[in-house]
């Protein structure tokens, strides 16, 4: 393939992260895998590797024009300092505001493309919210909802683990950053409740950490409300409020983790929701703008694959791909809200996105 980008390393070959080396393999991009463990049966090279150890993953990246790291977000940090000393182009899917704001430092020195958020939400979502906010003579609001369910709720919680636990406990448990009344403020997780209904679905959003990545900064003076929930059948934020703080399980997140993914394991029949909205004023008329879909898993590579990993795979996947083919700046630090949509879904992996999937 030609372009900027011919050679990726993928660190971490989970339930995403061997998507993610998959469509790039399918992609055209020549692709190596990169695993604590032993692994099998993939159309792409994968070596082991103690991916916990910067020295390890240092010694692997000479040859390689771009790194994707599907790790745990604890990790990032580790991996992007190192990219950014090799001057190689970084990928990643992380939530964790601290790690990003630490990438965001390197920026100014980088000699090649930073770009951490590039999942679902932080990610996708801020390129839709963005695009939907292009429109306006002035902003009122600009609304990001997402939400990764079982297509086939059970129990009062109505959920499943499909994503990291680890990640979902912090995206409960921190602080959120909003923009109120154009003020720039951070708020409590698992507030702010909220009933949504799509596809005839009633469901309920509430403030969670991370979701909004760089907008917060970015529109800071520009509109008057931005904010981020995530997306669970009613009823949900009320049990977790009684876990995390009155059982007080805030004081162990691991454990937490561990309780849930136990209680909750992965389903295969997924659906993933987006509900991004922005309102405002267009010739001095009031209007609003939606951006409304369900995606369901979808066969990619002669396997099927659940919701939440194809479209958290095919969206930094179509981000690599808008860097090779020079449609992204080539350097310093990439902010999801700069990528126009357009150009993101007229990509191999951004296309994904028009074909929703099969509910089954």
């Amino acid at each position: 393939m030609s372009g900027k980008i011919k050679s990726v390393l993928v660190l971490g070959l989970g339930k995403v992260g061997s998507l993610i080396a998959t469509l790039l393999h399918e992609t055209g991009f020549k692709v190596t895998g990169a695993d604590l463990h032993e692994q099998a049966g993939l159309p792409f090279p994968t070596e082991k590797l103690d991916l916990s150890r910067p020295v390890g993953i240092k010694e692997k990246l000479p040859g390689f024009d771009a790194v994707v790291s599907a790790l745990p977000y604890s990790l990032n940090l580790g991996v992007a300092t190192t990219a950014h000393e090799a001057g190689i182009h970084y990928f990643d899917l992380t939530e964790d505001v601290r790690t990003t704001q630490a990438i965001i430092r390197m920026g100014d020195t980088a000699k090649a493309v930073l770009a951490p958020q590039c999942g679902l939400a932080p990610g996708f979502i801020a390129i839709v919210g963005a695009a939907l906010s292009e429109n306006f003579d002035k902003i009122r609001s600009i609304k990001l909802r997402v939400g990764a369910l079982p297509q086939n709720p059970t129990g009062l919680l109505g959920y499943a683990f499909n994503w990291s636990p680890e990640g979902v406990v912090n995206e409960y448990l921190n602080d959120c950053e909003v923009i109120e009344d154009g003020e720039h403020k951070w708020v409590s997780p698992l507030e702010w409740l909220e009933t949504i209904v799509i596809q005839g679905v009633q469901l309920e959003a509430f403030t969670t950490s991370g979701g909004l990545g760089t907008m917060g900064e970015t529109y800071k003076g520009r509109v008057e409300n931005l904010d981020y929930k995530t997306i669970r059948y009613p009823g949900h934020a009320k049990l977790m409020n009684f876990f995390f703080h009155e059982l007080l399980m805030r004081k162990d997140r691991q454990r937490a983790g561990e309780i849930l993914i136990y209680a909750k394991p992965p389903v295969a029949e997924d659906v993933v929701y987006i509900h991004a909205s922005a309102e405002g004023w267009k010739r001095d008329t009031l209007f609003r703008d939606e951006f409304v879909r369900a995606y369901y898993p979808l066969k990619i590579a002669g396997r099927r694959w659940r919701a939440i990993s194809w479209t958290t795979a095919a969206s930094v996947c179509a981000v690599v791909e808008m860097v090779s083919n020079g449609s992204l700046p080539g350097k310093g630090f990439l902010k999801q809200e700069e990528i126009p949509l357009d150009k993101f879904l007229q990509t191999v992996n951004g296309s994904l996105f028009d074909a929703k999937g099969d509910p089954g």
